[in-house]
């Protein structure tokens, strides 16, 4: 098969586009041949990083956790009746050597989720890890493993910050199906459509110095929910406009990596702070998300393209080192690798 692998970190020079053996499934495990890899933040910052303190778990690694594809082989104790199902894929170079930035792939069945025949590939392969944190993210002001679906989230108002963002636009999406008030922040007019065109109810360009004022206006009484990409950066906002008892759910930061927010202030107002990393989230919100994820995209709440506010940016295999570059560069969409366009 063809793969993109790496061998030691670095620059997405460290990339090669080879030839290698088609894997085999284990047991509880299905072989995925992948149509489409989604490209995340973490490919390149496992790329770049390393994992365990900068070494790589693995002497090879095929990077990107998320695809599209059908199941081709099952291994022991996986149903034969996978074999030809169509699913996307997440998780799957986590803790794993084979990830989706090649023809085949080996993931446990719980990670290659059934695609209903009415959605493309594309979707499939945009879904994964940023929904998934997304999912998580709404649900964190819940008491243990929780669903979310129409009604779910009635009569709350969810700030979405960085709203044209990857898990942004996911969160202003499964917020909007769920039944919330979507308040975006963005840093332009044109990333105002997208989150607008995603269902956002309300932007705010957070670089305004009324960013507060203006969001208290749209929300007189509070937010009761942030889905927040900059928490170091943004908590003097965030403590400025959540409502009493309200919830910062956190899955990213920038700047320092150091979070200072008033103790006396937040415990007085019973506030929560939850903190999300998808990878080392529970079996059983994993599963209950990705359900919840698959019934979203079935009826139509989460769509990919220009006019759904989540641009398309496709990659032919060999060039997967540019796609991993303009994530790591902040383009503004999902970005996609072609697995059939394989040659150079």
């Amino acid at each position: 098969m063809k793969a993109i692998v790496y061998s030691s970190t670095g620059s997405s020079d460290v990339l090669e586009f080879v030839d290698r053996p088609v894997p085999e499934p284990g047991p509880g495990e299905v072989r995925v041949r992948i149509a489409i890899s989604g490209v995340n933040h973490s490919d390149w910052k496992a790329r770049e990083f390393g994992h365990r303190g900068g070494a790589l778990m693995y002497p090879e690694v095929v990077p990107h956790h998320d695809g599209g594809g059908v199941v081709d082989a099952v291994g022991e104790g996986v149903d034969p009746g996978r074999v030809g199902q169509r699913v996307w894929v997440w998780e799957a170079a986590y803790k794993r050597p084979h990830g989706t930035a090649a023809e085949y792939t080996i993931v446990p069945s719980r990670n290659a989720v059934p695609l209903p025949d009415s959605l493309s590939f594309e979707v499939g392969a945009s879904l994964g890890l940023r929904s998934v944190a997304a999912h998580r993210c709404l649900l964190a002001g819940q008491d243990g493993p929780s669903r979310l679906g129409p009604g779910a989230l009635a009569g709350c108002t969810v700030l979405v910050t960085g709203g044209a963002g990857g898990v942004g636009q996911a969160a202003v999406q499964l917020g909007t199906w769920a039944g919330a008030s979507v308040i975006a922040t963005v840093s332009s007019p044109e990333k105002a459509k997208l989150a607008l065109a995603a269902g956002a109810a309300y932007t705010v360009d957070y670089r305004s110095d009324t960013a507060v004022a203006d969001i208290r206006a749209l929300a007189p009484s509070g937010v009761d929910l942030i889905v927040e990409v900059a928490s170091t950066v943004n908590i003097g906002t965030a403590m400025e406009v959540l409502a009493p008892n309200g919830t910062v759910a956190s899955y990213g930061t920038e700047g320092t990596s150091t979070l200072t927010f008033p103790t006396r202030q937040a415990i007085g107002r019973n506030l929560r702070f939850q903190f999300v990393m998808v990878m080392t989230m529970p079996e059983a919100d994993k599963d209950l998300a990705s359900a919840d994820i698959t019934e979203a995209a079935a009826a139509g709440a989460i769509t990919v393209g220009e006019e759904a506010g989540l641009p398309l940016h496709r990659f032919p295999l060999h060039r997967s080192g540019e796609a991993q570059d303009a994530v790591q560069g902040g383009i503004v969409g999902k970005v996609l690798v072609d697995i059939g366009e394989s040659a150079p």
